[in-house]
């Protein structure tokens, strides 16, 4: 087991309406691929009494081209941007990990799914996210200010931000549109069409 960060996440979220454009300015702007697409699937733990959601932290395992253990403390308020401290490690085996943490009391309660690619661009990561109900960019830097100068580089409507997590904006959707499925999959989600009013959010993409 390799410690890998120990630091705050300081980053953003956009939903996007055409990933594949700006994906092309990224490059057009020199930004370099990290990771080229992959799936990625997440399993997210707690205690049976949901300790962990009540308090919003995050203990969650990993699985891309390797596996990844993560707890995240709640958000630091008054940012606005989400600032949270990380704890990561790389584990040696996604499946003897989940045993691990399930033989410590902890309950598998999501499960959820989506394909990342990722750019470095200057001194942040900037990804493409691509989730059952919609697409995503991500951007993670060392402050708002930053994140906001390349939001706004990348044609990002920095008012149409979004703090949330995935999985919240999951059990955001399932309340608006009245589901009931337990995980983020895409099959799931298979014949289901989600608005950017489902996921309480509007297009961030500009066209200029």
């Amino acid at each position: 087991m390799e410690n890998r960060m120990t630091e705050n996440e300081i980053e953003v979220k956009f939903l996007v309406k055409d990933l594949s454009r700006l994906e092309l300015r990224i490059q057009a702007l020199g930004g370099k691929l990290v990771q080229p697409r992959i799936k990625e699937t997440n399993l997210r733990f707690d205690t049976p009494s949901g300790d962990l959601s009540r308090d919003h932290r995050v203990l969650r395992l990993r699985q891309d081209q390797i596996a990844r253990m993560t707890y995240k403390d709640a958000a630091q308020v008054n940012h606005p941007v989400s600032v949270r401290r990380e704890i990561e490690v790389e584990v040696s085996n996604f499946d003897d990990t989940r045993a691990l943490l399930e033989a410590l009391g902890y309950q598998v309660y999501l499960l959820y799914e989506k394909y990342r690619t990722t750019y470095s661009f200057g001194d942040t990561l900037v990804t493409l996210d691509e989730l059952p109900y919609g697409h995503f960019s991500e951007i993670e830097g060392p402050n708002a200010g930053r994140l906001q100068e390349v939001a706004e580089t990348l044609w990002l409507d920095w008012p149409l931000r979004s703090n949330d997590s995935y999985s919240f904006l999951f059990e955001r959707v399932k309340s608006n549109c009245g589901w009931s499925m337990d995980n983020l999959s895409f099959d799931d989600f298979i014949g289901k069409t989600v608005t950017p009013a489902d996921l309480g959010l509007k297009f961030a993409d500009r066209s200029e």
